[in-house]
Formats: C-alpha cells, structure tokens, sequence
C-alpha cells in the first residue's frame, strides 16, 4: 500500500492498518454484493462513524491477516489508537454502534457472524484471550468459526469464489 500519510497506528504490526481495513472492507463490500446481491454503504466521515456505525447497514468488517496461517480468528474487544495510551476503549464487538453483523477474514476466507453470537461466545469463557499494546480480544479456532458462522465465503488467490457456506 502507497500513502504519504502518518501512520494511524504507530505500534501495530502494520501502522498503516487502518488502510489496509479499508482497502479490505472495500473488497468485502464487493463481494457481498457480486455473490449474495448485498449492498453496502458505507459511511467514510469520522462524525458519521462514530454516530452510526461503519455503514447503514450495520455490518462491522475486520481484517484478520492472520488468520489463515494460525487457524484462528482473533475477534477484537477492546482497542488503543496508540500503547501510551492509559485505557483500552471497547471496540470490535463491544463497539455501541449500529452493527449487528460481524465479518471477519482475509482475501482468502470470508466469515459472517452474528455481533450478539460473538459476544456470547466471548462471555462463555471457552475461549483463550489475548492482550496486545494496542487491542485486546479472544480467539476463535476455525473449527469453531465454521461451525458459528452464518455464512462462510472461500476464495483461491484470485479472488475466484471456491465454496459457499
């Protein structure tokens, strides 16, 4: 990815995460709405994200880069814009917002959850948590995340649609 902006996340893996989860979300909204005839309008001002949601229709899309490689999704619950910051701010699926959907993945794999399912989930205590400097969350195997998913989409490399679930 090419910016000539400051890193929004100076102690991330990726700095430039907040970008690569919009170039994601971007990526997702296409698919949604070429395989299952979603469409999704998303909000692009701070003032509306933070009044509303991510989108009208209150889907959450995270990128989880990981997750293919370790066989799990790491579902995010809190979160800091920076480590020195004092607090961690419920994010994720803890976000008071609008969403109600919960998709998480890559370019590879597409999961579609229900938010309220995720938190219960995380509530069951089955799950191991995780504490990062800047985002706190719990991880799902992907056995589970098959099981738990309301829909699953595969692709190969190409973004060529491989299974439906």
């Amino acid at each position: 990815m090419v910016t000539n902006l400051p890193p929004q996340y100076p102690h991330c893996k990726d700095p430039y995460s907040f970008e690569s989860g919009l170039d994601f979300q971007d990526y997702v909204a296409t698919k949604l709405h070429d395989i299952l005839g979603v469409t999704i309008t998303n909000y692009q001002s701070m003032r509306w994200q933070f009044a509303d949601g991510e989108n009208r229709q209150g889907i959450e899309i995270k990128l989880d880069r990981d997750c293919i490689r370790t066989k799990r999704l790491s579902i995010e619950i809190a979160e800091k814009t920076k480590a020195t910051n004092a607090e961690y701010v419920p994010s994720g699926i803890y976000r008071n917002d609008n969403s109600w959907l919960y998709i998480q993945g890559t370019w590879l794999v597409i999961f579609v959850f229900a938010k309220s399912l995720l938190k219960l989930l995380h509530r069951s205590g089955r799950y191991e948590g995780h504490t990062l400097p800047t985002l706190m969350g719990y991880y799902l195997p992907f056995d589970d995340a098959y099981k738990y998913a309301a829909k699953v989409l595969e692709f190969d490399k190409n973004g060529i649609l491989l299974a439906k679930g």
